[in-house]
Formats: structure tokens, C-alpha cells, sequence
């Protein structure tokens, strides 16, 4: 799993003047650009998100209107300064949250309609989670981690699925290991695993890589692009390394709770550079 991080010489940035007379990426029309199915429903609907927090010290508005469409099959990268809402648009979106207003409507389903045992059970069948704390359970071997997704939805799964997907992320020769006997980014690639077991519909992970060295997160990101690549799975990281995010397809910017812009198969300096821009 050596890969180089592609280099896009020309990417696709919209950019619209700021007050000040300096430019910054804009986003493109949400659902439009790059999507080769124009008349199929998005994997991932986000319709006018608001997310409001109450403090002591009054309202907190971490999200402000937020739409935008996550096409079947794409890897989006979700970037911004600290505060800007991309860990509040993850929960959101993933159901782990309720927008004060607005919609969300994974695999054309409204997450809103849903009670909490239906919102479970979607989370289960329809959605991945790799998160940075790997949240394997230390008792269970690696091959009964990854197998537990479908035995929580009354499923039995399959030893030649299981032993797939352990193949797809290189640990196969680790099934009956737990995974206190496993490095790092040993266990991040069992949680990937886990959640590709499912095949869901959309694969949320934030932060998947924040807490391992450079050659395992490069590994990490490289199964991510192949499950996009290969699988056909619509990825949402969020991410705050513009090395990670140069693997997306996409790079969504949030700022102050709104989308502030995009840019389309961008390289780390063109990520980094975008995000300077932002943080001026």
C-alpha cells in the first residue's frame, strides 16, 4: 500500500471576491458538479442544516444553513478552521445529532421521520463509522469485531465475508488476534473493516488518521480511496491534514458554520493554501 498522493496541476476552484478584494474557493452548486447520474437521488442529502447549542453565555450557532449534496460513489473531504462546524456537520449527518432546523436524507431516507430505534437500526445497516479512538471492543477477537455489525442487525455473518474484508485491509493472518496485540493503525484498519462489512450506504470517518504516523496513515487513506474507487462507497471524512484531504475527490470548506467553498482533486499545498485563505 504505497501510494503517491495524485498531483492535479489544474484544479477545479470556484471563487467568488470577498469584501476585502481577495478570493476564496466558493462552493459549487451542491449536487451538480462531477455527478455523472444527474437524476439519481445522492447518497447524502443536506437540505438547510442549522445546528444551534445553548450556553450560559447564550446561542451558539454551529451550523448555519448548511446544503449540500454527497453523490453516490464520491470521497469528500470536510475541512475548516477550529469552530467551524465540521464535527457537528458529521454528527448531523450520521444521525448521532438532530439539526435544530433543516433536513437530512441518507439513501433516500429523512433521517427527521425516523424514531430512535429506526435511526438505530438505519446507522447499522445503512452507515460506516471510523472514527480517531478505534472503539474496538478489547474482550472480542479481530474477526468477531468485524463481525459484529451484522450480528446487531440479526444477521450471521458469513466467514468468507468476514475473511474478505479482513483480506481488503491486509490482516486477514490477524483474525484471532484481539486487538490489544495490534499496533495503531492495526486496529484503525480492523474498524475500517467493520464498517465496510455492512456495505453501507454512506462511510462516515472524522479524523481517521489523527492519531498515527504518516506511512500508516497513508495506508488508512488508501483503503478509504479503494473503498470509493473499487466499491463504489460515498466517503465523508472529516479532516483537518490537507495530506489526508488530497485523497478525496473533493474538498468541502466550512467556515463560521456555512459552506465557504470547494475544490476539486486538490494537492496538499493547494488544500493548505485554500485553507490559509480561509483562516485570514
Amino acid at each position: 500500500m504505497t501510494r503517491t498522493v495524485p498531483q492535479h496541476p489544474q484544479p477545479a476552484i470556484a471563487q467568488h471576491p470577498t469584501a476585502a478584494g481577495t478570493h476564496r474557493p466558493a462552493a459549487q452548486p451542491p449536487g451538480l458538479q462531477g455527478d455523472p447520474h444527474p437524476h439519481h437521488p445522492p447518497a447524502l442529502l443536506l437540505d438547510g442544516i442549522t445546528k444551534t447549542y445553548k450556553s450560559k453565555a447564550g446561542a451558539v450557532d454551529a451550523l448555519r444553513g448548511v446544503t449540500y449534496h454527497f453523490q453516490r460513489g464520491s470521497y469528500t473531504a470536510v475541512m475548516g478552521p477550529s469552530g467551524s462546524g465540521k464535527s457537528t456537520l458529521l454528527q448531523c449527518a450520521a444521525g448521532l445529532d438532530k439539526p435544530s432546523t433543516g433536513a437530512v436524507v441518507l439513501n433516500g431516507i429523512p433521517l427527521h421521520g425516523l424514531n430512535e430505534v429506526a435511526l438505530t437500526k438505519l446507522r447499522r445497516e445503512q452507515m460506516g463509522f471510523v472514527f480517531q479512538a478505534y472503539n474496538l471492543l478489547p474482550s472480542l477477537t479481530v474477526y468477531d469485531n468485524v463481525a459484529l455489525p451484522l450480528r446487531l442487525t440479526g444477521k450471521r455473518p458469513r466467514r468468507t465475508d468476514v475473511h474478505d474484508v479482513l483480506r481488503q485491509v491486509g490482516l486477514e493472518d490477524k483474525a484471532k488476534r484481539r486487538p490489544a496485540e495490534l499496533s495503531g493503525g492495526q486496529q484503525q484498519r480492523v474498524a475500517i473493516a467493520r464498517a465496510l462489512i455492512t456495505q453501507p450506504a454512506v462511510f462516515f470517518a472524522d479524523e481517521p488518521t489523527g492519531a498515527l504516523d504518516s506511512t500508516t496513515s497513508r495506508q488508512v487513506l488508501e483503503l478509504l480511496r479503494t473503498a470509493t474507487d473499487r466499491s463504489g462507497q460515498t466517503v465523508v471524512m472529516v479532516t483537518h491534514d490537507p495530506v489526508a484531504a488530497a485523497y478525496a475527490d473533493r474538498v468541502l470548506f466550512l467556515s463560521d458554520g456555512v459552506v465557504a467553498g470547494s475544490l476539486d482533486r486538490g494537492t496538499p499545498q493547494q488544500i493548505a493554501a485554500a485553507m490559509s485563505d480561509l483562516e485570514r
